[in-house]
């Protein structure tokens, strides 16, 4: 019998994203899937009751939005399967996608790989530049600045893979306590990952499989807030990895340069849209940190 994965999807508001990908799993699982868990969190748009019929399909409603890394606790509590795929709604798999990676993750030579991510592809069949190293103080404001540089067209071994498709050991997952739920969404896979290496696993981006990754998502509609996860998120992770010093920095330079870089780039681009949203994000992330 083969070994079998559970997949864990949290969705927010997805609406026929989380159906299309679900189908897309249920079409090539084979006998590889034991659950796809869904935890819903706190979804209004009518989403769930799209999902098509399967026995293997689990929902958990939480009744609000308990943030990324929380959800995806608590989807993985509820199954038992040795392998987890974390699997972002705007994702659908291909018909070899679970079958290539479980075959590489069960490989002998392969043991001591920790996590797996796969080649995600674009609207426009671009691949996706969806691996980074870890972040230092003066290079964690921009993604672009520590992303691997390399053409994602070949299979290697990186610090990190991005969360959108992320195929973990669940002994590991476990014992590592999965996700810092302190970090509300952004950032917490890249913690994982951080302690995936300190805990002497290696993680591996396999450019032979693929499958389709929307990006952007559901948080597209939301950009105020997202961007407020996004440095909340960011100046935790300065916090926890980068030491008193560094995580000084970090804070300096996000409550004093950078909204003025923030809204000058509004400026010069007309969008006084964008200066509204910044200054909203920077009003929600004070708000935020007076309340801890």
């Amino acid at each position: 019998m083969p070994a079998e994965i559970d997949i864990v999807i949290v969705n927010w508001n997805a609406g026929d994203l989380l159906r299309a990908c679900v189908q897309s799993v249920l079409d090539h699982a084979g006998d590889t899937v034991a659950r796809i868990i869904v935890v819903d969190n706190g979804s209004v748009d009518g989403s769930l009751r799209r999902l098509p019929a399967d026995p293997r399909i689990v929902v958990d409603e939480t009744g609000e939005n308990l943030g990324f890394g929380r959800a995806c606790n608590r989807g993985a509590a509820i199954g038992d399967a040795p392998y987890l795929l974390f699997l972002n709604p705007d994702t659908q798999l291909y018909p070899s996608t679970l079958a290539d990676v479980l075959a590489f993750m069960e490989a002998a030579a392969n043991a001591r790989v920790g996590v797996c991510g796969i080649r995600l592809i674009e609207d426009d069949g671009a691949i996706q530049q969806h691996t980074t190293d870890f972040p230092t103080p003066a290079n964690i404001y921009r993604v672009e600045s520590f992303r691997t540089p390399f053409d994602h067209a070949s299979d290697r071994r990186v610090s990190h893979t991005i969360g959108a498709f992320y195929f973990i050991r669940r002994p590991l997952f476990e014992t590592l306590g999965g996700f810092d739920e302190r970090f509300f969404v952004y950032f917490e896979d890249l913690d994982l990952s951080r302690r995936v290496h300190a805990a002497g696993w290696t993680i591996q981006y396999l450019a032979s499989t693929a499958a389709y990754h929307k990006g952007g998502g559901t948080s597209e509609a939301v950009k105020a807030r997202r961007l407020c996860y996004s440095l909340s998120s960011r100046l935790r992770y300065s916090r926890k990895h980068f030491g008193a010093l560094g995580h000084a920095g970090v804070v300096a330079m996000t409550f004093t340069l950078e909204p003025l870089l923030r809204i000058a780039r509004a400026l010069r681009r007309g969008s006084t849209a964008e200066i509204g949203e910044t200054l909203a994000a920077y009003r929600m992330l004070l708000d935020r940190d007076s309340r801890r």
